[in-house]
């Protein structure tokens, strides 16, 4: 099954970078979203995660706040 994922980040932000690594070694599609640079999507993320804090991610529309590797691969369906 494809799934939906959408990451919510920023280029310094150390956990959006293992949540990316994690989704590429799954070879897992995402699409990425730099909050930094644009203000509409940041408020986007607000809006769905109720946080300003990053990594965000949207999958399937559930929303995980921070790299929950456990929360994340059971959307997924990997391991």
């Amino acid at each position: 099954m494809a799934h939906t994922v959408t990451v919510y980040t920023t280029p310094t932000c150390s956990w959006c970078h293992v949540a990316k690594s994690h989704l590429q070694s799954h070879e897992i599609p995402f699409a990425e979203v730099d909050v930094s640079v644009d203000t509409e999507k940041a408020r986007e993320m607000v809006t769905k995660s109720g946080q300003y804090g990053v990594p965000v991610l949207d999958i399937d529309g559930e929303i995980i706040v921070g790299f929950d590797r456990v929360r994340i691969n059971a959307l997924l369906g990997i391991s």
